[in-house]
């Protein structure tokens, strides 16, 4: 049986979402564009967003980009459709 590899990617980017320090003024930024100098990307904020949501501060989390919640679903029904092919295939095989 073949596991997905984003299996491991998106379970490590919610741990590391929620590893943000929230307190501090300056932030790590992995951001591609925003490392060139540009001083605005269509994704910055998004994991700091998802932070705020993790300690139910909805109203920050959508100040700083919302579409976090969004961000959210979408990697919660990834990973749901990865353990239904797990179980499947494990069912099936």
């Amino acid at each position: 049986m073949r596991i997905p590899y984003d299996l491991f990617i998106w379970p490590a980017l919610l741990i590391g979402v929620a590893l943000i320090p929230l307190e501090a003024e300056v932030h790590l930024s992995i951001c591609p564009i925003h490392n060139l100098g540009f001083s605005w990307c269509p994704g910055c904020g998004l994991g700091r967003s998802m932070k705020y949501l993790m300690v139910g501060e909805w109203q920050r989390s959508w100040d700083l980009h919302p579409l976090g919640g969004f961000a959210f679903l979408v990697i919660g029904i990834r990973m749901a459709e990865i353990f239904k092919h797990i179980k499947t295939t494990k069912n099936n095989g």
